[in-house]
């Protein structure tokens, strides 16, 4: 059973809510800040405005004459009263004159200091010495001095604070030559700005609250009647087609008729409903149709390999001679092929073949070659006069195109001698002493491009114990999943790891270096090996 989280209405309804609070919370955050930095502004500007009045009633050429004579003269007296009236009538927390130890301005001495008659707080004493609450005072103190800034103003609204949060507007007083001999400072609390500044964010929340269940109980009816029951109806409907693969009378187009993204949706199960049922129809037919191609391709596969001499020794009567081949066709049937007979007691017939393609066609090509070849051959003719009669006949009815590569030798097995011809194949490999090596021989044109061509034929001795490898392109050109290819070199270095031994081991020897080469790259070609070793 679905629960109710896994809900398209729940997750839509709480996407909408989600969305609401952050927005929300964001307008609450810019109208805070906007509110307070306006407030700040306020105060900052009135706190400067009491501070210049405040200034107008200390001379301050007078400083030294009352930091020197106390506070019991009558202008002191005079000015302490006027600087105590402005600090009440305005509101203000503190108003006090102050002048810092100018060595580091690390410490300051009260000259005058007033307080609102309704403030918790006491003033400091004339000539009252305390140090400097921080290292924001000493800077703006400083900068007052030197002259680089005529007023400052210090919000104090975070961490430990004595006199709780406040503004302090900070002005220099100067002398009639324009020297600082102290400084004003008018000091405000913000009580009244933090209590606004609640009240606000109250009212904010209240109002976003009652708007945003405003907005989700609408919108929930809305999207409800226009996105979230069709969907209901097109994922029941998709569940059911899902479980019973059958259509009904009744379309989803039928009960849903919007115009938009939602009808065309509805559409679109409707139409795909009725394709699946053609598609199962169709696969059905098709998957019948493939279990038959694939029974012939079994029936082909084994027939291809049944026209190969695959069994092993063939001659177990013979001693004088030793021979192995092997055909890994890359499809289920090949166009590959190898064949070895005996054309006498003393005359052994050798071909290794390549048919241009892969798949059917070129096993098809391949076996009509085959058998044309070896008629051709056992009329007792030279390698190449075998050729050239077999290109004579490929040409005459080659319709499709195709191509085959040849290499066909004639090994005297009393002498050694070895009568051959290539006709576009690649080098045979010969071991004659203690390595394999390339025999790098003429090759003739492939058979089946062009008639009349006369290939060219070559010999060449085998002793006791030599031995002869032949194979096709499927083996240098193997390929790894890096489109390396296996190569010549590798294939000799394969054969001599051990050269001496039975040709049935040397081909087992490249097969297994050429998998591991590949390793799980997908075989290319066909992948065919004859090996034949006078003993």
């Amino acid at each position: 059973m679905k629960k109710p989280n896994e809900s398209v209405v729940f997750k839509s309804v709480s996407g909408i809510v989600v969305i609401l609070v952050v927005f929300s919370v964001a307008v609450s955050i810019i109208g805070y800040k906007g509110f307070t930095n306006a407030l700040w502004s306020q105060y900052s500007d009135g706190a400067l405005l009491v501070a210049d009045t405040a200034a107008q009633l200390v001379d301050a050429d007078e400083i030294e004459n009352y930091a020197k004579n106390g506070a019991e003269t009558k202008e002191y007296k005079e000015v302490w009263e006027s600087l105590s009236k402005l600090c009440n009538s305005s509101g203000s927390t503190f108003i006090y004159v102050i002048i810092p130890d100018l060595t580091d301005y690390a410490h300051i001495t009260f000259l005058f200091s007033t307080i609102h008659e309704n403030s918790k707080f006491s003033r400091y004493d004339f000539g009252y010495v305390r140090e400097t609450t921080n290292d924001e005072y000493r800077e703006k103190y400083r900068a007052l001095y030197n002259g680089s800034s005529t007023r400052e103003i210090v919000i104090r609204d975070k961490g430990y604070i004595e006199t709780e949060a406040h503004i302090t507007a900070l002005i220099p007083l100067k002398d009639s030559t324009g020297q600082t001999k102290a400084i004003l400072c008018v000091q405000r609390q913000m009580d009244e700005l933090i209590s606004v500044r609640h009240q606000y964010l109250l009212r904010v929340t209240v109002v976003l609250v009652v708007l945003a269940l405003f907005v989700v109980i609408m919108q929930s009816l809305y999207l409800y009647r226009i996105f979230l029951m069709p969907m209901k109806m097109i994922t029941d409907e998709a569940g059911r087609f899902a479980a019973e693969n059958v259509t009904t009378g009744c379309k989803l187009t039928e009960t849903i008729r919007h115009k938009d993204e939602i009808g065309v949706l509805a559409s679109s199960i409707d139409h795909m409903e009725e394709q699946i049922i053609n598609y199962v129809d169709n696969l059905t037919k098709i998957t019948a149709e493939k279990e038959r191609i694939n029974t012939e391709l079994v029936l082909a596969t084994k027939i291809q390999a049944n026209m190969l001499p695959n069994i092993f020794p063939p001659y177990p009567h013979r001693q004088d001679f030793d021979i192995f081949a092997s055909m890994t066709p890359a499809k289920e049937v090949g166009g590959d092929f190898y064949d070895f007979f005996l054309i006498d007691d003393d005359h052994l017939g050798l071909v290794i073949a390549d048919v241009s393609g892969k798949g059917i066609p070129a096993a098809l090509f391949m076996m009509s070659s085959k058998i044309l070849i070896e008629n051709i051959a056992m009329s007792n003719l030279e390698p190449a006069e075998v050729l050239t009669k077999a290109n004579e006949q490929i040409c005459k009815d080659n319709k499709a195109n195709m191509f085959v590569t040849v290499w066909y030798g004639i090994l005297e097995i009393s002498t050694g001698r070895v009568k051959a011809a290539n006709a576009g194949h690649e080098f045979p490999v010969l071991k004659r002493g203690d390595k394999f090596e390339l025999y790098k021989d003429k090759h003739g044109l492939v058979l089946g491009i062009m008639d009349g061509i006369k290939y060219v034929q070559y010999e060449f001795e085998m002793d006791h114990g030599d031995t002869m490898f032949l194979y096709t392109d499927g083996v240098p050109e193997a390929m790894d999943d890096k489109n390396e290819l296996f190569g010549n070199d590798r294939m000799l270095s394969a054969l001599n790891i051990e050269p001496d031994t039975d040709p049935k081991c040397l081909t087992e020897n490249v097969k297994s270096e050429v998998d591991r080469f590949v390793d799980d790259a997908k075989q290319f070609d066909d992948l065919t090996m004859l090996c034949v070793k006078r003993n």
